[in-house]
């Protein structure tokens, strides 16, 4: 089983913090399971709260609900 650790998510726009999110193995952020996300600032919207700024797209992955990032939107740290 892999690792999960804690990120934060933010808008590339305006640094505005987006989610905590449990990532699980290396790589970019490509995708964030819905039942993953720890705290949601969003509010379940796929905008910024602050810049409204559109940052991912609602998509099915594996079966799971997800949110498919969109690739520029965001920045992580740990």
């Amino acid at each position: 089983m892999r690792k999960a650790h804690t990120i934060k998510v933010y808008c590339a726009n305006c640094r505005q913090l987006l989610y905590k999110y449990h990532k699980e193995g290396p790589g970019h952020l490509v995708k964030c399971y819905k039942d993953r996300i720890v705290e949601d600032h969003t509010h379940g919207e796929l905008r910024c709260p602050h810049c409204k700024e559109e940052f991912a797209r609602e998509a099915m992955i594996h079966g799971k609900p997800a949110n498919k990032i969109i690739q520029g939107k965001v920045f992580v740290r740990r």
